[in-house]
């Protein structure tokens, strides 16, 4: 019994296995060092792919004119400045983070744009979402499901603070799919990926927990499951590029 108590209070950080309660300040780390340098390392990285995976992502959201959108883990905020487009004047859309600096980025790149009015900025845990009951139309977490410690909580707290009839979308890297990818998406991103993070944003280590932290992510079927779990229905996915990307979508009835 002892033993299970130990083990319910770790997690793993990459390959690595920490307490519970150092991963979100080890996650914090990561993004502080590299949040001046994520939207071109995304770009590099992903050679731009990771645009038409949020523009497929807003597609499928159903968004429309004055809804309420969360924007989990929003980081520089792409997502956020295409929902505050759809969502216009009468909606409302919140940027959320956990991390001060990534939030930071964002507010400043989506003042920038010229984007105010309708955007809000809200420093938050997706475990412990600081909002009422039943508060939005729709919400989206993109590619930050994975660093969250307790994913099960945070999918549940999601649920709770989208109203009925929202949805959820998930968007995440996950396995590939398609024959013969697995080996070369391995070689990129064990070998290449941290030598791209030492070149542009002086920081191989942190790439690297980014490739450590995709493998132990759970699998398309498994986060189907896990939201299914959560309370969300009508749950399904679409893999994108051979599966190295995958957008799950829930709803709460």
């Amino acid at each position: 019994m002892q033993q299970k108590r130990r083990d319910e209070q770790t997690t793993h950080f990459g390959y690595q296995k920490v307490n519970a309660e150092e991963k979100a300040g080890k996650v914090a780390e990561v993004f502080h060092s590299v949040a001046d340098q994520y939207d071109l390392m995304n770009d590099l990285m992903s050679f731009g792919i990771h645009r038409l995976w949020k523009r497929y992502t807003t597609e499928l959201s159903g968004i429309r004119a004055g809804q309420t959108v969360l924007d989990i883990a929003g980081g520089t905020g792409d997502l956020t400045a295409k929902f505050s487009s759809l969502v216009g004047s009468d909606g409302m859309v919140i940027l959320s983070d956990i991390n001060a600096s990534m939030l930071d980025n964002g507010r400043a790149r989506l003042i920038d744009a010229g984007i105010i009015g309708n955007v809000e900025y809200v420093q938050a845990d997706a475990q412990y979402l600081p909002f009422p009951d039943n508060s939005f139309d729709c919400i989206t977490i993109a590619f930050g499901l994975r660093n969250v410690t307790d994913k099960d909580m945070a999918l549940r707290s999601m649920y709770r603070v989208l109203k009925p009839g929202g949805r959820l979308l998930v968007l995440e890297f996950s396995k590939p799919v398609t024959p013969g990818l697995k080996p070369l998406y391995d070689l990129y991103s064990f070998k290449i990926l941290p030598l791209m993070g030492k070149l542009i944003a002086n920081d191989a280590d942190s790439y690297r927990y980014l490739a450590e932290s995709i493998r132990m992510h759970p699998d398309q079927d498994t986060l189907r499951s896990m939201m299914e779990g959560a309370g969300f229905e009508q749950c399904d996915y679409h893999n994108l590029t051979g599966g190295i990307v995958a957008l799950h979508r829930g709803y709460k009835f």
